[in-house]
């Protein structure tokens, strides 16, 4: 009979970041890092590396293509899927369609209350109209989310920088879910690496993320 798995370490600081480092340290034969410095020291320092790491992708790709890549929404996208990788919400089917489904309620509030064009409201100042637009837009990506059973929290973000008027054109929000897919990309290479069981596309089954996948030995996801 086989043994049942171990369960994934959080570390005192919670989530999955914890096994993350620890695979990591293992693969680069650093264990001894842990074991000299404090326990949030070295969390941080993860993190620290990994948010320069995202940005710095993305600002290489602006440079390269002279589009912009480099949204204020994939910030908590980026810190989700390295604290809590394994849970439903940093998988990639949600953060692709709830980044998706924020892009849709964003424009069709702008396009409801005749705001497309209208430029940004820092520039042009709150209305009764861009009110109703936020709030429509929110109330859509949540609702939205959770009757398709992909909630991805950064999504509402991403729909109020849209009904705000700070990102609008077409090709600035394709560019975004071109961004989301690089950004969800790298987390797969790190958190696999790392020897956490991150999903190919689905979440893992119910009791999985806290039950499987020792740090450094990867297991199917998704």
């Amino acid at each position: 009979m086989t043994e049942p798995p171990e369960p994934i370490p959080t570390g005192r600081l919670g989530g999955q970041m914890a096994a993350a480092v620890g695979g990591l340290l293992a693969r680069m034969r650093l264990t001894r890092l842990a074991e000299r410095h404090d326990n949030r020291a070295v969390m941080g320092a993860f993190a620290f590396v990994n948010g320069c790491l995202a940005i710095a992708v993305m600002s290489a790709a602006a440079l390269a293509t002279g589009s912009p890549f480099v949204f204020p929404s994939l910030g908590p996208t980026a810190f989700l899927h390295f604290y809590t990788a394994l849970a439903p919400a940093a998988s990639p089917r949600n953060t692709f369609f709830g980044h998706l489904i924020g892009v849709g309620a964003g424009v069709l509030s702008l396009e409801l209350f005749g705001l497309r064009d209208a430029g940004p409201a820092l520039s042009t100042g709150m209305t009764v109209g861009r009110v109703a637009a936020v709030a429509l837009s929110l109330g859509l990506t949540s609702g939205v989310m959770i009757w398709c059973g992909v909630p991805h929290p950064p999504a509402g973000a991403t729909t109020m920088i849209i009904s705000l008027g700070i990102l609008t054109p077409t090709s600035h929000l394709v560019t975004l879910m071109v961004a989301v897919v690089m950004l969800t990309l790298q987390a797969f290479a790190i958190n696999r690496l790392a020897g956490l069981p991150y999903p190919r596309w689905s979440p893992l089954p119910s009791g999985q993320a806290g039950s499987s996948g020792q740090a450094g030995a990867p297991s199917p996801g998704g």
